[in-house]
């Protein structure tokens, strides 16, 4: 009876603020979206450094005749050198870090040079200006320093390159996105946190009369809060689910129906990482919306 009791108090609530609980769905539904969005991007970072930076090289790059350096002086790298890097390679200080390397020759180095440039400019360069070099696949990536330290300054050698300095600005500008992800969400979290404060005082300023009854005739406070705490629940579960239903929808859709086909050469997240996120995202509605609606009939009742 006391249950039946709240409900009922809970969907005559529901009905006569029909319109703010809308909103309130609507500003949970898109905050939260955000939020998972913005989850989801650090995921996917997370995801892309582990398969670009386990497939960064370290690049050894030979001196060529026109290398203008103090450790080449426009002299082409001779066998003897080159013989030498790759001892140093093979050693027993290195070979452990080493899980692989290949060398690239002048007419190699030539032929990627065409492929990835514009033939017009590959008119004015001969395989002689590009440096031959070897490059080596890392056991531990985050070692490359040990490579670049022992090889730096060897006799033939132009320059020691991790190519994961490249990718650093990348991920630099993604995760400049996922922060101002996470701050628009957290923005449409206050809101939502503030609409549904609004929308309880609203509805318990319509029952006014009621809630003096329910005073009069002994009514715990917190049998009079719980309706409230009720309605704004039910309107951030919904906004969650719609939000967690959107999160699988992109991921499902956009991530892996498009972007995992049409960008094959990275890894993206997939709906292991978005069936993660949803219950998250029912709980942070859920937690919010309860806190939200607690203290703002807590105060009206104070009043």
């Amino acid at each position: 009876m006391r249950f039946g009791l709240i409900m009922s108090e809970v969907g005559q609530g529901l009905r006569r603020n029909f319109s703010m609980v809308v909103s309130v769905v609507l500003v949970t539904f898109i905050s939260l979206t955000f939020v998972g969005t913005a989850i989801l991007l650090q995921m996917q970072i997370n995801e892309m450094k582990g398969y670009w930076y386990d497939r960064a090289q370290v690049a050894v790059y030979m001196c060529t005749a026109t290398t203008d350096t103090a450790n080449c002086n426009m002299t082409e790298a001779t066998d003897e050198q080159k013989a030498a890097v790759a001892s140093k390679l093979e050693s027993s200080e290195l070979s452990p870090l080493v899980n692989e390397y290949e060398f690239e020759t002048h007419e190699e180095a030539y032929e990627k040079y065409v492929e990835f440039t514009d033939s017009a400019e590959a008119d004015y360069i001969t395989p002689e200006f590009l440096p031959e070099t070897f490059w080596v696949n890392m056991v531990d990536p985050t070692q490359s320093g040990v490579l670049i330290e022992t090889l730096s300054g060897t006799p033939g050698v132009d320059e020691v390159a991790d190519q994961r300095k490249y990718l650093d600005p990348i991920f630099d500008a993604l995760n400049a996105a996922s922060y101002t992800a996470i701050g628009i969400a957290a923005l449409m979290l206050v809101a939502a946190v503030l609409l549904i404060a609004t929308t309880i005082r609203l509805s318990a300023f319509s029952r006014r009369r009621e809630l003096g009854i329910m005073r009069l005739v002994g009514a715990s406070n917190r049998f009079i809060q719980t309706p409230f705490i009720l309605e704004g629940v039910i309107a951030g579960v919904i906004g969650a689910a719609l939000a967690g239903g959107a999160t699988v929808a992109v991921v499902h859709f956009f991530v892996q129906g498009y972007l995992a086909e049409t960008m094959v050469a990275t890894s993206f997240v997939g709906l292991e990482e978005a069936a993660v996120v949803a219950p998250i995202l029912l709980a942070v509605g859920i937690v919010l919306a309860a806190i939200s609606a607690n203290v703002a009939i807590s105060r009206y009742l104070k009043v």
